[in-house]
């Protein structure tokens, strides 16, 4: 599928989906459009209810430069051409291009110092070998690591992940903070942070860039930090963003972990909308998942500190900085996070041209109130509280498996650079 530019923020309303043989559903004949919209956002919005459009994503354009991805089930495909907007035509078939990800891969062999192999990076995986495959990375690695849990995801399951260090011990140094799967559909985050954690472990010993970050730094990562949201999409509805969480007096199910943060939370850029994807939760924190990572921060914040904070996104290929909630207000070392965000954008580009943007979030992407980053910044003290959206451009959220490998690639080389430099 050929999507250009930006993340999809909106989902599915009434969407017309069908369910195959194992309940899953799938999205088979829907056209993906680009919908150029101009001045007649609401004429479109219209159609999202009435002929079952899914809403895929919006670039930052505005007025005749604003656009909106959409997706539209084969049966309403000619009403929607016959509505006159300017589109181009981006997938003839979603459904085939969920299938182009290929099938969920079988646990790697064991190299000669018990690590998976790096085959490990040929396929997405199911959650349970993600856990298995932590769990290997830290067993390789016993003196220098160890498995971390931070707290439960509203349907009881582990939010957790590896804590490395060191020469100096366990505990001795400023933290660097990662977190993926915030959104459950993008499974590139996980797999791009394992990919980060797997060079850790292997180059500790012989890559002096990496001895470097962690003898100054100890890293705390964790991969999946909406597991029930990632077990969903694994085994009903490929494109789930949110959460799973249920409320009182509404039957809409999520809540969007990355807008239930404290600062700037309820802001532009969130819905207090139950069904909305950007739907923000009543109070800051009632997301247990995001109740767990904020108190997890603090704790870090009291300790020795947060050096950088990364939380992990697809598609858009951009290095986001604070402010996401505000587009006229900026950290006071703002200028110092833009020289750094762009050393490390050219370093990612190295390997294989990859271009990202980067700048504050709301300047360069489109505002978001209640995200980790802001928090991380103003509530946290974070020196760089950074959100990284991967690639591709061209591919959206479906990125096929043999873009996994070139995605840890070109982000390593981003990483290593960032973290002598910081």
């Amino acid at each position: 599928m050929k999507l250009i530019s930006v993340v999809w923020l909106l989902g599915a309303v009434n969407v017309s989906v069908r369910a195959d043989r194992n309940r899953s559903v799938t999205f088979e004949g829907f056209k993906v459009l680009r919908v150029n919209v101009d001045q007649r956002v609401a004429d479109l919005e219209s159609t999202f209810e009435t002929l079952s459009v899914i809403d895929l994503n919006r670039n930052h354009g505005h007025g005749v430069d604003a656009t909106i991805d959409v997706a539209v089930p084969p049966e309403h495909v000619k009403i929607f051409e016959n509505l006159n907007f300017t589109t181009t035509i981006l997938s003839e078939d979603l459904g085939a291009d969920i299938a182009a990800e290929g099938p969920l891969g079988r646990y790697p062999e064991l190299d000669e110092n018990n690590l998976p192999k790096l085959s490990w990076f040929d396929s997405y995986h199911a959650y349970e070998d993600h856990i298995r495959y932590w769990a290997d990375l830290q067993g390789s690695f016993t003196n220098n690591s160890e498995l971390i849990q931070v707290g439960l995801s509203f349907e009881g399951r582990p939010i957790q992940g590896i804590h490395l260090w060191g020469d100096s011990g366990k505990g001795s140094k400023p933290a660097v903070f990662f977190n993926g799967n915030v959104h459950a559909r993008e499974w590139i985050t996980s797999m791009v942070v394992e990919y980060l954690l797997y060079q850790i472990v292997t180059g500790y010993n012989n890559d002096t860039a990496v001895q470097a970050a962690l003898d100054n730094y100890d890293f705390y990562v964790l991969p999946i930090v909406n597991p029930d949201g990632f077990v969903y999409t694994q085994t009903d509805y490929r494109l789930w963003r949110k959460n799973r969480q249920t409320r009182d007096n509404t039957t809409e199910v999520g809540t969007d972990i990355n807008r239930n943060w404290s600062v700037g939370f309820g802001g532009d850029g969130s819905s207090s909308n139950p069904g909305s994807e950007t739907f923000s939760g009543y109070q800051p924190g009632d997301a247990p998942e995001t109740a767990a990572l904020m108190a997890f921060a603090q704790a870090l914040a009291a300790d020795k500190g947060i050096k950088l904070y990364i939380d992990w996104h697809s598609y858009a290929q951009v290095i986001l900085l604070s402010y996401g909630y505000t587009c006229d207000e900026f950290p006071s070392n703002i200028d110092r996070q833009i020289s750094l965000a762009g050393e490390t954008a050219a370093r990612i580009a190295r390997p294989y041209n990859t271009s990202f943007d980067y700048g504050p979030g709301c300047l360069v992407l489109y505002q978001s109130s209640g995200n980790g980053r802001d928090y991380m910044t103003d509530a946290a003290g974070t020196e760089f509280g950074w959100g990284i959206e991967l690639r591709s451009t061209s591919y959206g959220f479906l990125l096929p498996a043999d873009q996994i490998l070139p995605s840890g690639v070109e982000i390593w080389e981003g990483m290593k650079y960032l973290w002598v430099n910081m």
